[in-house]
Order: C-alpha cells, then sequence, then structure tokens
C-alpha cells in the first residue's frame, strides 16, 4: 500500500504519535509519501527508517497514493484537499488541533485506525464541495471549497449588502457582516458559530447563514444542493471579501459570484466506530449531563 502524509506544525506532546505512526507504516512496509514543506517539519523532529518519497502539488500526488493521511486539525485536513482534488484518494484526518470535527481520529487511536486502513476495514463518506465562478476567475484553478464560501465584508466596520438569488430568483437581501454558503460538512464550521443547523453529512443540502444580520427576523435557510445561487454585493470601500474555507481574496463588489455543487466529491475515511453521530456528541459534549 502507498500512503502519503501531509500535515502541520503540531505540539511535541504529539512527537511519540507520530513517530509510531511512522514506525508501524514502515513496518507494515508501506510505501510513504510525505508533502516536502510537512518532510521538512518532520525531519528534524522524527526518524525516517527506509525511504521516503515527497510531493509538492496535485499533480505529483495523482495515481500515486492509495490513501492520505492529514496529521492536524480541521483547517489542515481542508487544504489537503487541494492536493487530493478529484483524484478519489481517501482521506484519514488525524487530529492534532483543537476541536476536530472531520479530523475526528485522536492521537491514540492511530494504531487501531492504521490497522482498519490496511484491512480495508472502514467506511466512505462522500463529501459535497462548492464552487465558486467569478468574472476574474479569483482562485484560478483551486474555485472549491470543502466547508463552505463566505463573503465578508473588509477593512470597515459598516455592513455589506448581499442580494441573493436561489436559481434566478431572488431570495433576500442580506445587511450584515456577512454570509456563509456551506456543506453538510461546513455546517459544524464557521455556520455552525453564526447559528447556522448541523447537517448530517450525505444530505442534498446547502445552508446559507447569515453572520451578525443587521433584520433580526433574518435565519439560516437550507437549499437543495442542485441549486445555484448568485451574490451580488455592496460596500461602501467598494472591495470585499470571498473566501474558500480558509483562503480568501479581495474582490471589487460590483462583481457577481455563482456558487454551486461541485462535479467531484472527497472521500473521507470513517474508521469502524467514528461516526458523525458519535463525533459531534463527543466534541459537542451531548449526554454530559448527569441525568443522562
Amino acid at each position: 500500500m502507498k500512503i502519503a502524509l501531509f500535515g502541520t506544525n503540531f505540539s511535541e506532546n504529539f512527537n511519540k504519535y507520530i513517530q509510531h505512526l511512522i514506525n508501524k507504516l514502515e513496518a507494515e512496509n508501506v510505501k510513504i509519501y510525505v508533502e516536502q514543506f510537512f518532510y521538512n517539519y518532520l525531519e528534524d523532529r522524527l526518524r525516517f527508517k527506509n525511504d521516503v518519497f515527497t510531493f509538492t502539488n496535485h499533480d505529483d500526488l495523482k495515481n500515486k497514493a492509495d490513501v492520505l493521511f492529514s496529521i492536524g486539525g480541521d483547517g489542515t485536513l481542508l487544504n489537503a484537499v487541494s492536493y487530493v482534488r478529484d483524484s478519489n484518494i481517501p482521506i484519514l484526518g488525524i487530529n492534532t488541533g483543537r476541536l476536530g470535527f472531520i479530523s475526528s481520529v485522536a492521537p491514540d487511536q492511530i494504531d487501531k485506525a492504521v490497522n482498519d486502513v490496511l484491512a480495508n476495514n472502514y467506511n466512505i463518506n462522500r463529501r459535497t464541495l462548492l464552487t465558486l465562478s467569478s468574472t476574474n476567475n479569483l482562485f484560478k484553478n483551486k474555485n472549491f471549497a470543502l466547508n463552505e464560501v463566505a463573503v465578508l465584508k473588509k477593512d470597515t466596520s459598516s455592513m455589506v449588502k448581499i442580494d441573493t438569488f436561489v436559481d434566478d430568483e431572488f431570495l433576500n437581501t442580506y445587511w450584515a457582516d456577512g454570509l456563509i454558503i456551506s456543506t453538510p460538512t461546513g455546517s459544524t464550521g464557521y455556520s455552525l458559530s453564526c447559528g447556522g443547523p448541523i447537517i448530517s453529512p450525505g444530505t442534498n443540502n446547502i445552508i446559507i447563514t447569515p453572520i451578525a444580520p443587521h433584520n433580526l427576523n433574518v435565519r439560516p435557510i437550507i437549499i437543495n444542493d442542485n441549486s445555484i445561487i448568485k451574490l451580488k454585493v455592496e460596500d461602501r470601500d467598494q472591495l470585499a471579501l470571498v473566501a474558500l474555507d480558509s483562503c480568501s481574496r479581495a474582490f471589487d463588489s460590483s462583481e457577481e459570484l455563482t456558487i454551486k455543487k461541485a462535479n467531484f466529491r472527497i472521500n473521507l475515511i470513517e474508521p469502524q466506530g467514528n461516526t458523525f453521530t458519535s463525533t459531534i456528541r463527543s466534541k459537542l459534549m451531548w449526554g454530559s449531563d448527569k441525568r443522562n
């Protein structure tokens, strides 16, 4: 088996866990690929006994790895998506970050998770992504997001005005700090912190969640993910921000944004016992009431 590793800086407390991961993969004769910058980071802290192959972009990885391990938090896994894209390489998220909704494998679960991956004893969650189209092609060929597309005010305390259309029908004008267009995967992220609902993965929905709306009767709305959303933004400074997950660009507010479901999905590995329900119950501490 060929396994790719992608990650970011982590606390020294996790060194022993990641070293154990590397030792186990090498003991199982797994061919290891490591993203170049992550390899440079690991090289000073951990030991590889066998040869390691590196990759720097999507083309380097495509058709080479069977699985990718994302080592970090949810943000790290979102960045890993840019390497995997439409290659169908499944991703396992090992959480060395904080909360970890999609990077749900805890460090002390690494051994079992690796055994499950090597034995093909896991489920695959196919997660929907969103794509953004704009006149100036703001994000070039990285115009996709696993969590959300967010439109935000820039460099001002004033609200932005966002005219929103769904399938060319006017929905609402949002006077707010911004607007979040979220997938079910992203429902536990930025959208949740702004009052949006939690949506189970695999449901064919998109969530539109306003950020601090001026009109208090404006609430999040769930629509079908076959819908096409168009946004027209007005900002006093004529510049606003649009973010695809953790990557953002400033854009002229006269530009129209079009958001729709991507034509590919990301495969997330769900080890045995790490279901979406068990993850949110653990992360949100549901059931911790003494009466339960």
